[in-house]
């Protein structure tokens, strides 16, 4: 397992929102207009979100290590450099790091003026266990 090199800077452990993590995440906000916020998430090994919303939207823009999408009630999406997720409007969802590799996107909020984010239950080890599985 090992850390990413990343372009842009890796951040503080993003505590503020450790709640809604499982693992730690570190957060580095890199335009912080209130138009279009972008932020850089790095995930260590193992880390996911919760299950949640935006109601504008979001775009991740995959950098570096292995990670996974996936939206409520389809299948999870393995997520390499590169890779583009272009997130509609309410659609719940979650992302996270392969069990066994750091990952790390760029956040790109669309419409934040609709609301940032709703946060709701955590994705259970069991569903993250069967993804490694696949």
């Amino acid at each position: 397992m090992s850390k990413t090199n990343s372009l842009f800077i890796r951040g503080e452990e993003n505590t503020a929102y450790s709640q809604y993590f499982s693992g730690k995440s570190y957060l580095a906000m890199l335009a912080s207009n209130p138009d279009c916020p972008v932020s850089n998430v790095t995930f260590e090994p193992g880390c996911r979100n919760n299950w949640h919303t935006h109601q504008g939207g979001q775009i991740l823009l995959c950098l570096s290590g292995r990670g996974w999408y996936q939206e409520e009630g389809k299948p999870a999406r393995e997520l390499h450099p590169g890779d583009v997720v272009d997130i509609p409007a309410d659609v719940k969802h979650w992302h996270g790091a392969a069990k066994d590799s750091w990952f790390e996107h760029i956040a790109i909020a669309v419409r934040p003026d609709k609301g940032i984010c709703t946060w709701m239950e955590p994705v259970s080890d069991e569903q993250y266990n069967a993804l490694e599985k696949e």
